[in-house]
């Protein structure tokens, strides 16, 4: 294989979730705009990718989405406010945040037909180039961003690359489940891939986190529209398939920081605590007034 890779230029965020675990916090409010501190999750997840070197931005919205849309957007009125209050630290953070003019993609899911469906959307947007897929739930909390990591070994391995971490071994049957050729290092090829295995039965320990990168072919197999398990379009069905092709390898990368599922309640209060005691104005007070309470 040439070691002349088509650079990652595009990330997709599934954002057309419904979040009916946070009710009635998400009945007018997307579960990716909840915030942690005082960041959303979405900008959390963008920051990723924008630390790995993304220039574009695509999201699969859905109804009711609207306020993902407006949070990347310009908001004339209150950077006007921010400029004649003399807010100029809080107006250069807006500012900074946002994507610059054409960077930003946003295209509908009528239906939640799954993950799969989901990607697919977003097929004449990405086009023909290999792209990165960040699940918003998934906060991958680390010195180096998860996704670069993966970039790293995308140039150095190409094909297909997929973020795992390891998960006790009795818990594998909750998860997506790979097995592979090294299972202690940090990147190895994928042997085999099994969405929620029955117990005893999984590969290895290592659980799929909600970051990849993917070529192309995926929207191919995805248009099949085959539906897999709850009736949905299932991601890993069509990465199965992709990686029985010979001329598609996948590779497993090994993230060693914490990740917090921001779609359970735990995750998400445990991410407000983590990303908190890490910054410096927040960290020392928030971490006395724990022990207050404990």
């Amino acid at each position: 294989m040439s070691t002349q890779r088509r650079r990652i230029r595009k990330a997709v965020f599934p954002v057309a979730g419904l979040g009916t675990r946070f009710l009635p916090a998400t009945k007018a409010v997307p579960k990716e705009m909840l915030t942690v501190v005082d960041r959303p999750v979405i900008q959390h997840v963008v920051d990723e990718a924008r630390a790995a070197g993304i220039e574009h931005f695509v999201f699969i919205t859905g109804r009711g989405k609207g306020v993902i849309e407006d949070h990347f957007d310009n908001m004339f009125e209150l950077e006007h406010t921010l400029a004649a209050r003399g807010k100029k630290n809080e107006l250069a953070e807006l500012l900074r945040d946002l994507p610059a003019a054409g960077q930003s993609s946003f295209t509908r899911q009528q239906a939640p037909l799954g993950l799969g469906h989901a990607v697919w959307c977003a097929r004449d947007i990405v086009g023909d180039e290999p792209f990165a897929l960040l699940l918003p739930d998934m906060l991958h909390h680390a010195g180096k961003p998860c996704l670069a990591e993966m970039i790293e070994a995308y140039e150095a391995h190409g094909g297909n690359h997929v973020a795992v971490s390891p998960v006790p071994d009795d818990q594998t049957h909750q998860y997506g489940i790979v097995g592979v050729e090294d299972v202690k290092a940090k990147v190895s090829r994928i042997t085999g891939m099994v969405e929620k295995p029955p117990r005893g039965t999984a590969p290895s320990n290592l659980h799929i986190t909600g970051r990849y990168i993917l070529q192309p072919e995926i929207f191919d197999l995805l248009g099949k529209q085959e539906k897999g398990a709850g009736g949905e379009i299932q991601l890993t069905d069509s990465m199965i398939k992709l990686a029985a092709d010979k001329s598609q390898p996948f590779h497993a990368v090994r993230f060693d920081g914490r990740i917090y599922d921001c779609g359970s309640k735990i995750g998400f209060l445990m991410a407000n605590v983590a990303y908190a005691l890490a910054r410096e104005d927040l960290g020392p007070e928030l971490r006395a007034g724990i022990k207050s309470l404990l």
